[in-house]
């Protein structure tokens, strides 16, 4: 299961497209509605729910440890969790999904404005896909260049498929790769990416790049894990659809 998969089967839910991540403190989050930045917001729940709410102290652990490192998968899922709830209390009668959505795109913005940060913007990227799919794609494009070990380059590639996208899951993929550091994982995406735009042929010349950068790695056994069924794929796609 993928990161963003993690962190749509625990916070739930998705939002249309909005702001590039270096937007100013007031924004306009998914779905055309005007924010406040972060803290702003956070300081306004507080109020609106009364003082000394449960998840105050834990919030501002979470928080903490995402000013640390902003790409803590398990402390974002988490705050995400607490700031969609928060905001479903504060407008139970007033489009309470929306709220949730916007109160998580706050927190990736936030998140997203830290050099180091690739993890937010994932999740900014799918959040915008729909309706912002330039800005999405220069999201994902920057995580993909700010995390060198390849993990957000599968992910990106990953969301765009998961989108329907082949297309632009493919020069995502090709634009970014880096066969020889990125993980194993990067590479097989980027494969079925290729299959899935109907580049049959680019999909295998993929494949023996995969298996040729690693052929001396420490990862080539997971290499010839998954070649057999990348083989299985490509030879799918190469014989076409059964009558």
């Amino acid at each position: 299961m993928s990161l963003l998969d993690k962190l749509r089967r625990r916070v739930g839910g998705s939002a249309p497209g909005a702001p590039d991540p270096e937007a100013p403190a007031s924004s306009t989050a998914p779905g055309g509605t005007a924010t406040t930045s972060p803290a702003r917001a956070g300081h306004a729940a507080r109020r609106a729910s009364g003082h000394g709410h449960p998840d105050d102290r834990r919030e501002q652990a979470l928080r903490d440890r995402l000013h640390e490192d902003p790409n803590d998968e398990p402390a974002f899922v988490e705050l995400a969790g607490i700031v969609r709830r928060r905001a479903s209390e504060n407008h139970a009668e007033d489009a309470p999904a929306r709220a949730e959505d916007d109160a998580v795109w706050a927190l990736a913005e936030e998140m997203a404005g830290s050099s180091r940060a690739w993890y937010p913007l994932l999740e900014l990227g799918r959040l915008s896909l729909r309706d912002d799919h330039d800005g999405a794609m220069r999201r994902l494009s920057t995580a993909a260049e700010r995390d060198p070990s390849g993990r957000a380059l599968t992910e990106g590639i990953a969301v765009l498929r998961e989108a329907g996208m082949p297309g632009d899951a493919l020069g995502l993929g090709v634009g970014h790769w880096r066969p020889r550091d990125h993980r194993v994982d990067a590479g097989v995406q980027l494969v079925h990416a290729a299959v899935e735009a109907g580049r049959v042929g680019e999909a295998r010349r993929h494949l023996q790049v995969l298996q040729d950068s690693k052929a001396d790695a420490a990862d080539h056994d997971r290499v010839e894990q998954v070649r057999a069924e990348l083989e299985r794929v490509i030879a799918g796609a190469e014989r076409g659809p059964r009558a």
